[in-house]
């Protein structure tokens, strides 16, 4: 895998899309905190998981290219445990 990828990702703690360009290289916890930033999310990114395809990316050290990320993939990055509403 070659050049750059375009990734749609929503971060559910702003209910928002942020779109990254990031080389397949670049890690699954380096994405995550790309996308916290770029959401204006200042907590510690320890307390967020990133879900691909539905399903929890464990190994966060692996990279975009390891887990197959295509461009255009969307990616959710959400809090690890729910925050109750009051």
């Amino acid at each position: 895998m070659t050049g750059v990828l375009r990734l749609r990702v929503r971060v559910l703690e702003q209910w928002e899309d942020v779109v990254l360009t990031l080389p397949p290289t670049t890690s699954i916890a380096a994405l995550k905190e790309a996308a916290l930033t770029a959401a204006s999310v200042s907590e510690d990114a320890a307390d967020f998981l990133v879900k691909f395809r539905g399903a929890e990316i464990d190994d966060e050290s692996r990279s975009l290219g390891d887990e197959h990320v295509p461009t255009d993939a969307g990616l959710i990055v959400m809090r690890r445990r729910r925050v109750p509403v009051r």
